[in-house]
């Protein structure tokens, strides 16, 4: 990688945070010039991330940090809830901007400043590509949902830019035709648009988090795998079942095992650590970074779900 790039999570999330700071505060003063809703969209979006970069930069810390006494099972679900908080408010704004464009499109649209509006969406393009392109980079060997998320942003944001570049764009070739008539509504239009085509990324980052902050068991291409694992290392030990939990807040997966046994066939201590430290090995070959919580029973009671239901393996 070129020398000032960052390198590490933290650098990208700097570069991620400054950068939408930058477009944020120059789209909001382009807005005003411009009279243009939809660089006022792109403005609120960046401003919006910006401020949340600010809290991503502190849980991009403390998800890497120990467990203590005020929060005994760690910081990752800080992870979910930020990428949660970035998704809704999206969801937000993006609300916003669409009532906006629905009530200018019926109270005769609005007349934008075509020129500064041309260079600043050519501007946004590039900044938002090259800081998409950054991050892609370092992400390549730094594994962190904060980044992925942010990268996710940037191409939306990238994409949105470069709609919004060519869109302008149309407005000179408009009046240049005598098509006077659209041109006071190419931006409402241009606004709903984009909503409309990028609705999804939000939804899907805020839905995936929420899913996280609520415990709901990872995909089956991560969970699949790992029970594979735990199920192959226990191979060689008479197993009545195994019972596998998993939730992954954030980037950290927690997997909890209860191994049920016949009580003809009692562990020693030192025996069940060993087969701890079996379990974890094995899983970390999977997913990594994990906790693995092994618990050794002869009672189905204590490892079978409450409700009666889940997966019971033998």
């Amino acid at each position: 990688m070129a020398t000032g790039w960052p390198k590490t999570e933290s650098g990208a999330l700097r570069l991620s945070t400054a950068v939408a700071a930058a477009i944020g505060a120059v789209a909001l003063t382009v807005s005003v010039l411009s009279a243009s809703q939809a660089i006022l969209l792109d403005g609120l979006f960046n401003a919006i991330y910006a401020v949340v970069g600010l809290f991503t930069l502190r849980v991009g810390r403390l998800v890497i940090a120990p467990d203590d006494d005020t929060y005994p099972f760690g910081y990752g679900y800080f992870e979910s809830m930020v990428n949660a908080c970035k998704g809704l408010l999206m969801l937000g704004v993006s609300a916003l901007a669409l009532f906006n464009s629905v009530t200018a499109l019926l109270t005769g649209g609005n007349t934008i400043a075509a020129g500064i509006s041309i260079v600043y969406a050519a501007l946004a393009t590039a900044a938002c590509t090259l800081t998409a392109l950054v991050l892609r980079r370092v992400s390549g060997h730094v594994r962190s949902p904060l980044l992925e998320a942010d990268i996710e942003n940037w191409r939306v944001n990238a994409l949105i830019s470069a709609a919004v570049l060519l869109a302008f764009c149309l407005i000179p070739v408009a009046r240049a035709i005598g098509w006077h008539t659209i041109v006071p509504y190419v931006d409402a239009w241009l606004v709903i648009a984009v909503v409309l085509l990028c609705l999804g990324v939000p939804v899907r980052v805020a839905r995936t988090a929420i899913l996280e902050l609520l415990n709901r068991s990872p995909r089956s291409a991560l969970v699949d795998p790992v029970r594979a694992s735990i199920l192959g290392a226990l191979a060689p030990l008479p197993t009545r079942a195994v019972y596998v939990r998993m939730v992954r807040p954030g980037r950290l997966l927690y997997v909890t095992v209860h191994v049920v046994l016949d009580e003809a066939h009692p562990l020693t201590i030192r025996q069940a650590d060993e087969w701890r430290a079996t379990l974890d090995a094995s899983v970390r070959e999977v997913s990594a970074p994990v906790i693995v919580e092994t618990l050794f029973t002869a009672e189905e009671r204590w490892a079978a779900p409450s409700a009666g239901h889940g997966i019971a393996e033998s």
